[in-house]
């Protein structure tokens, strides 16, 4: 059993992909029968209070301050008092800023080999001005492994480090959790959808780099030939809400026919019910890692339409899995709805089994858990 010190900004009951994965990922870890105890900074809590819970994982929530040059030394004074109990084998930062650099710089303080799991645009973020380019590169020189969530990410890391020995270590989904099934009775009814709409599907936080604007597009163009609604199965990040009210003006959501379920209590099972609602689930990303909303979507059996952002296109085959729109072509996605909602049943079903079988085959806990034990031990032989 090793003793790893996780480090996230992102855990639940956090919403959005990262807290996704990392939730997974410290489960996994503990399944591996390793000691893991993780550091979750939130704005949910008042600057330096810090709330503990379970046993392993044991997790730590630390209220984090305004700057992150307050938040990361009351950090390492949390680090140094669990170091005083017992030494940790391995930190992993998960995203790369600022639980990556934090991370790698525990780690080399303690003498501890560390990971960065990189996970979509924090790469992206940091290496264009304004981003913090001179910290980036040092994380990605520094860290003992590296991993990345996409193959694409792997080669922007070796074109910007010289080091070849990235680990690629893609998402996984739980397609027990996430399967077709028949659709909950009344559910529709309880959400507002009239019986003749054509279900238009998102599942996550909604925002720009999401495909908002794309999104809101397709819905008013769809809803010129046919009756459709935006069924969003999470929430609006509260930031780009004003972009919303740009496309309803003063009227009530609903009356533009967005449906937003806000977050849901019963977890994967309450989701992968709403996505059986989907007519045709959408994935218009601006730019992406790989997108746990949409592996949860394939796996529940729908017919998915996406942009080719990031690792997706290590997911979708465009014609065989899903539907593939070029970024530069989003503004044609209310076609590919129409196209989708147009082609027979039989051709439907063929694609949505395909997604299925996709994601049963290549992206499931056993390879997930295979992967990252193989990254521990590396950690470890280091």
């Amino acid at each position: 059993m090793k003793r790893i010190l996780f480090i996230t900004d992102q855990f639940p009951p956090s919403l959005g992909g990262v807290a996704v994965s990392a939730n997974r990922t410290v489960h996994a870890l503990c399944g591996l029968g390793h000691q893991v105890d993780v550091i979750a900074w939130t704005r949910a809590l008042q600057p330096g209070v810090i709330e503990s819970s379970g046993e392993n994982p044991r997790v730590f929530r630390f209220g984090r301050y305004r700057e992150w040059d307050s938040t990361f030394p009351h950090t390492l004074n949390l680090c140094d008092w669990l170091y005083s109990s017992a030494p940790y084998d391995a930190v992993w930062g998960h995203y790369l800023a600022p639980a990556g650099f934090f991370a790698t710089w525990l780690g080399r303080l303690r003498g501890t080999p560390s990971t960065v799991s990189i996970r979509g645009n924090d790469l992206d973020r940091d290496m264009f001005p304004p981003g913090d380019f001179a910290r980036l590169r040092w994380t990605l020189e520094r860290a003992t492994v590296v991993t990345t969530v996409t193959q694409e990410l792997s080669r922007k890391v070796t074109a910007l480090v010289d080091r070849t020995d990235v680990v690629h270590l893609p998402n996984s989904v739980d397609h027990e959790a996430f399967q077709p099934t028949v659709i909950v009775d009344g559910l529709r009814e309880r959400l507002g959808i009239h019986p003749d709409e054509l279900v238009l599907g998102f599942s996550g936080e909604l925002r720009e780099k999401k495909g908002l604007q794309p999104l809101l597009e397709a819905l008013r163009q769809v809803r010129t030939v046919r009756p459709a609604c935006l069924l969003i199965i999470g929430e609006v990040r509260p930031s780009q809400m004003p972009k919303v009210f740009e496309f309803t003006g003063t009227e009530p959501l609903a009356a533009h026919r967005i449906l937003v379920t806000g977050t849901l209590a019963g977890g994967a099972r309450e989701v992968n019910e709403h996505l059986q609602l989907c007519d045709v689930y959408l994935q218009p990303s601006l730019w992406d890692g790989m997108p746990n909303a949409l592996l949860e979507a394939m796996a529940a059996g729908c017919g998915c339409i996406t942009s080719d952002a990031g690792g997706i296109p290590e997911i979708v085959t465009s014609g065989v899995d899903g539907v593939i729109l070029p970024r530069w072509q989003l503004h044609r996605l209310s076609e590919a709805v129409l196209e989708w909602a147009n082609a027979g049943e039989a051709h439907q079903r063929q694609i949505r089994e395909a997604a299925r079988r996709r994601i049963v085959e290549h992206f499931n806990f056993e390879q997930e858990r295979e992967r990252l034990h193989r990254v521990v031990s590396k950690l470890v032989d280091r």
